[in-house]
């Protein structure tokens, strides 16, 4: 009974390590007694215990790798690029990329160095920051052609840094702060030329209207004045038209004191006998002539 017992144990544990599941989006290689036998996919797998053996777990997912590769440029400046490789092993040469590649990350590394370095040499600095996307699509293709017989699909390559040395960054910086110093003093003075242009052309309008109204406002006193004279000729006969100039001359005189006595005490009078006679002259001449006017008047 005892040996029964140990003999269905046994059989239990053999089955049970025939027994194996397998994960999703991975694969195992089993080998029977050394020599490729079969791979397992997804799911519940059966081995046949103490003969056949899982030798590796494959991962089928994409996986990327980044690339840390330092090189010079066509203008000696050193630059390190770092590339991001997307690649996963093939569902159809999973044996492929077991079996013929030891080491997929340092021959993967090994392609990217000799692209990148074979054509950045080529570029000064501003071209590798502008052709970047050509550099991607270079390093993807020598690796698409090397590594697909090998098991493997270069899913994608991206250049996802171009970092120049720490002195050149800064010179940069410099010359770009510089070249927009520049820009923007350019924009200031064009915008201050604008101003003063436009002030100018707004004076010169304003000197123009203003010129235009004195002229129009001499040439209505000119009427009026003529009006005044033609009138007074015709009122007062034997009048002529230097008699009505001075009249009107001394009026206005008369008028501007009453106006200056409005708003102060003083008033300024010539205080020579000859400047006192002109004056009394013609206020005279004028109170004559008023009282002319009135007499023709009635």
């Amino acid at each position: 009974m005892a040996v029964v017992i140990f003999g269905i144990v046994v059989l239990i544990i053999i089955v049970a390590m025939g027994i194996f599941t397998v994960s999703q989006q991975t694969a195992k290689i089993v080998e029977r007694f050394g020599k490729f036998n079969r791979i397992a996919t997804s799911g519940l797998n059966i081995r046949i215990p103490f003969v056949d053996r899982v030798a590796t777990t494959m991962n089928l997912r994409i996986q990327q790798l980044d690339i840390d590769v330092e090189t010079k440029t066509k203008d000696n400046v050193f630059v390190k690029t770092i590339v991001s490789i997307q690649y996963q092993v093939m569902p159809a040469k999973i044996h492929e990329a077991y079996y013929k590649l030891n080491n997929p990350t340092g021959q993967i590394t090994s392609y990217v160095f000799d692209v990148v370095r074979a054509r950045i040499p080529n570029l000064v600095l501003d071209d590798v920051f502008e052709k970047k996307s050509e550099l991607a699509v270079a390093v993807r293709q020598e690796l698409s052609d090397a590594m697909s017989d090998l098991g493997y699909e270069i899913v994608k390559t991206l250049v996802t840094d171009i970092e120049p040395d720490a002195e050149v960054k800064r010179s940069m910086n410099s010359i770009n702060a510089a070249r927009r110093d520049r820009e923007a003093m350019q924009e200031k003075a064009e915008a201050d030329r604008i101003v003063i242009v436009k002030r100018a052309e707004a004076e010169a309008e304003s000197k123009k209207l203003q010129g235009q109204g004195i002229a129009d406002q001499r040439l209505a006193i000119m009427k009026g004045l003529k009006d005044s004279v033609e009138e007074f000729i015709e009122a007062v006969p034997g009048a002529d038209a230097q008699s009505v100039i001075d009249l009107i001359n001394v009026t206005n005189y008369l008028d501007v004191l009453k106006d200056i006595g409005k708003t102060s005490n003083t008033i300024m009078l010539p205080h020579n006998p000859k400047g006192i006679h002109d004056i009394e002259s013609s206020v005279r001449d004028a109170m004559l002539s008023a009282g002319a006017v009135e007499g023709q008047a009635v």
